[in-house]
C-alpha cells in the first residue's frame, strides 16, 4: 500500500522496460570500463585476464555505476527517462549500505529465474523482492 504523500510505485511494465533500456546503456558502459582497459592491457602486456578477474571487474563496474546513481540522486540513466526513483520506505534519499545490499541482492532475484522480479506480482506494494529486503522502493518520479 502506498505511503500517504508519496509519489505512487510504477506498475510493472515500466520497470521491465526501464530495464530493457538500462541493459542497453550497459553495453556502453562495459565497453568504456571493462572491454577496453582490457583490450588495451592485454595489447601491451601479451596476457590475457583471467575470468575470474574479469568477472570481478564487471561486478565493480556495474557496482560502481548503480551505487553512484542510487546515491546521488536515486536513479540511472534509464530511471531518469522512465520516471523511476528509488528511495527509502519513509521517501528520503537511499543511503550507501542500503543501495549496495539493493545491488548485491539484485543479481540473485534476476538469476534464479527472476523470481526477484516476479515477486512484484504478489507483493502488496508491487515492490521487488531485493527492494522488500534492503528497505528501498521504486517511486514515479
Amino acid at each position: 500500500m502506498p505511503v500517504p504523500g508519496h509519489n505512487p510505485p510504477p506498475g510493472l511494465l515500466r520497470r521491465l522496460a526501464s530495464m530493457v533500456y538500462e541493459a542497453l546503456l550497459l553495453v556502453a558502459v562495459l565497453a568504456l570500463f571493462l572491454a577496453l582497459p582490457h583490450t588495451l592491457i592485454g595489447a601491451f602486456t601479451h596476457r590475457v585476464a583471467t575470468p575470474t578477474t574479469l568477472q570481478a571487474h564487471f561486478f565493480l563496474v556495474l557496482m560502481i555505476y548503480f551505487l553512484w546513481f542510487w546515491c546521488n540522486g536515486g536513479q540511472t540513466l534509464a530511471m531518469k527517462t522512465w520516471r523511476i526513483r528509488l528511495v527509502t520506505l519513509e521517501g528520503m534519499p537511499v543511503r550507501p549500505a542500503q543501495a549496495l545490499l539493493r545491488y548485491l541482492l539484485c543479481w540473485p532475484s534476476v538469476a534464479l529465474g527472476g523470481i526477484g522480479i516476479l515477486w512484484a506480482l504478489l507483493d502488496r506494494d508491487g515492490q521487488f523482492l531485493h527492494d522488500r529486503i534492503a528497505g528501498t522502493r521504486l517511486v514515479m518520479s
